[in-house]
């Protein structure tokens, strides 16, 4: 089972440990990023950023278990399991699948991954028309 979880950025290790402890081994981690080009004082530098910033996508047979979930939530370097994870899954899946179709070799997500293309359902996620759905149908750019 899939879960999203909100940790502490500069606990990451101390939490993978704390689950090891818990689960008996480690759950699967997956956190998509990019990689980008900037230039600063005329270098070129490399910069890596997750997308979901300190959030993770993680995954163990366990997470089914509201006791052991229970656990989990006292974890060093762990602010929150988001809820509702156990009724999102089909959602879940299909996110990771789609960031994994759009990683490149290095593991990094490419372009694609962020491109709209026509007659794509989109849903408004804030604002007035909030969980509405619309098609795009032509794209300017």
């Amino acid at each position: 089972m899939w879960a999203i979880i909100k940790y502490k950025t500069n606990e990451f290790s101390v939490l993978k440990d704390s689950f090891k402890r818990i689960l008996g081994d480690t759950p699967i981690f997956y956190n998509p990023k990019i990689k980008y080009e900037k230039y600063q004082n005329n270098k070129l530098k490399v910069y890596e950023k997750n997308i979901l910033e300190n959030y993770l996508i993680c995954k163990h047979n366990k997470f089914n278990d509201n006791r052991i979930i229970a656990l989990l939530k006292n974890s060093r370097g762990l602010s929150h399991f988001l809820n509702g994870f156990q009724l999102n899954q089909k959602d879940i899946v299909k996110f990771v699948q789609h960031c994994k179709f759009h990683e490149n070799r290095d593991g990094f997500l490419s372009q694609s991954f962020f491109d709209i293309t026509k007659k794509s359902k989109v849903k408004f996620i804030s604002g007035p028309f909030t969980q509405m759905f619309f098609n795009i149908i032509e794209g300017k750019g």
